[in-house]
């Protein structure tokens, strides 16, 4: 049974749920988005995961402004520095709880499904298609 006592948060980035103890807050001070780890700065909030994907799907999104409720223009640096400075290298690794999508496998095999042989009047060889 999960732990009701602890609130859950959605990112702003990957806009997965997650409880408030994975995800970091983020304020805005001086027209900039600070890092709020102890959750103890006054003033709305937005909540994110630690990592660089969800901090750029955040601002490719534009869900800041939009999170925290601002008109203005929001300066990022402070809040990738602190990102990029806390979480060790996590590439090719989604977040705890985010909803991300499963790309398909590389490899150099044709697409499964039916093969046709074409057959031409020349003398090429027959070339396989996909149906």
């Amino acid at each position: 049974m999960a732990d009701s006592s602890i609130p859950v948060r959605t990112c702003v980035g990957c806009r997965g749920r997650a409880q408030v103890t994975e995800l970091l807050r983020v304020v805005v001070r001086d027209g900039g988005l600070t890092p709020d780890p102890r959750r103890r700065l006054p003033g709305r909030g937005a909540s994110l995961h630690p990592t660089v994907e969800c901090l750029q799907a955040a601002v490719r999104r534009r869900a800041f402004p939009r999170a925290l409720r601002c008109s203005t223009p929001l300066e990022a640096g402070p809040l990738e520095s602190h990102v990029r400075r806390s979480v060790p290298d996590t590439a090719g690794r989604p977040p705890a709880g985010a909803r991300a999508a499963k790309a398909a496998p590389q490899s150099d095999r044709q697409p499964a499904g039916p093969h046709v042989e074409s057959r031409t009047s020349s003398d090429e060889p027959p070339v396989k298609s996909s149906r």
